[in-house]
């Protein structure tokens, strides 16, 4: 029994012909030990290609010197550093928003510390990227997964599309994304992400400012973590009832009318706020006891209050589950906001982009549509509550 848990040795192919210069080394390289260090060469299955490169650049290696021939392959390291000096160009130009290059930070980060910063992307192989995928299975649920294989394959192709290698990298079946089913099943294990009346109204109970207020914008006007953490106060009419507050992540404009409860809670969140830490603190509605923003993207290690806040709460009283966080708001307003049978004005509250050609052509959408899917809300909220 305690052989089958041992992990099987890999078996190292000989070489091949006596005075080939290079041994089979257990990372599925040609090596060879030179001047005290080992140098790699090339994958198991081309040891002509690793000969030549020996060959090119042993004369500049026995010298000490960096080879300058065009054998030096792309690293691992280097394709992650041009890979993100790219997107975070995208960032400055507004293109993408700055938690979106977190995500490809992240994933970059695992990518070095799974094939090592000295890595010759051209020495990967499929089955690297099967056993990629089965350690992110262990700790990943299947939707995260299935983003973490997204982004990596973008990291290669993009390699490829500027020519930093000269060929498609081959990811193999063993890098496929999680099917439907098992995203449906995944799904099913942890239940609906959303929310009922009853647990919300209990949370609005327990809380108190600032948490409150985020709350209440989560199911009122379908706002995330990120809408409620970049939301300035210039953004609020409380006067009037209306907020006013494109989506980070997209830009897409969004208008939504406040609830009386909401109002009452934004104000009281605004008198309470901390004294802001610099700029942009000064111009945000919500701020740490600190006085920084909820949450920060400047390091993938920020934390992010608004979530730690919610889970807390959530824990406390008992409503805490897996895979229901502070953006399950954002699908309850979606789920029930679109039994007001008013899908238009759910996207437009939500900030989705649909794309198709309506959308296009939609120059505007009245006021009185918006008041009456949060107005929905509102009494599936409070009424189903007050009934029980």
């Amino acid at each position: 029994m305690a052989n089958s848990t041992r992990k099987r040795a890999v078996k190292k192919p000989a070489k091949p012909y006596p005075d080939f210069p290079l041994f089979a080394h257990a990372t599925r390289r040609w090596a060879k030990k030179i001047r005290g260090k080992l140098v790699y060469f090339g994958p198991w299955d081309d040891p002509d290609g690793a000969l030549q490169r020996y060959l090119d650049d042993k004369d500049d290696l026995h010298a000490g010197r960096t080879p300058q021939g065009k054998t030096i392959g792309l690293t691992v390291r280097d394709l992650v550093n041009h890979f993100l000096t790219f997107k975070q160009q995208k960032v400055e130009r507004e293109e993408i928003a700055q938690h979106t290059f977190q995500l490809y930070h992240k994933a970059c980060g695992r990518l070095v510390r799974a094939f090592g910063r000295s890595r010759l992307v051209s020495d990967i192989r499929s089955e690297d990227f099967s056993r990629l995928n089965a350690n992110l299975a262990k700790t990943l649920a299947p939707a995260t997964r299935k983003l973490e294989i997204i982004l990596t394959r973008s990291v290669f192709r993009y390699a490829y599309k500027t020519r930093l290698i000269d060929r498609e990298v081959v990811f193999g079946p063993g890098f496929d994304v999680p099917t439907a089913r098992v995203l449906r099943k995944a799904r099913q294990a942890n239940g609906p992400k959303m929310f009922e009346a009853d647990e919300i109204t209990t949370m609005l109970g327990a809380a108190s400012a600032p948490l409150r207020a985020l709350i209440l914008l989560g199911v009122n006007c379908g706002f995330g973590n990120n809408d409620c953490a970049t939301l300035p106060v210039t953004a609020l009419d409380l006067d009037a009832g209306w907020i006013e507050h494109a989506r980070p992540k997209t830009g897409a404009e969004r208008r939504c009318p406040l609830w009386p409860e909401t109002v009452a809670a934004l104000r009281l969140a605004i008198e309470k706020r901390a004294k802001p830490k610099g700029t942009p603190g000064d111009k945000l509605v919500f701020l740490t006891t600190q006085g920084n923003p909820m949450v920060r993207h400047l390091r993938t290690s920020d934390p992010d209050r608004i979530t730690d806040g919610l889970r807390r709460l959530m824990r406390d009283l008992k409503l805490h589950r897996p895979g229901r966080n502070f953006y399950a708001l954002r699908h309850t307003f979606e789920t029930i906001g679109g039994e007001s049978i008013d899908q238009v004005a759910v996207d437009h509250i939500m900030g989705h982009q649909r794309g198709d050609m309506a959308s296009v052509y939609r120059e505007r959408i009245s006021d009185t549509r918006l008041q009456a899917v949060v107005d929905h809300v509102r009494a599936w909220l409070f009424n189903s509550t007050e009934n029980k």
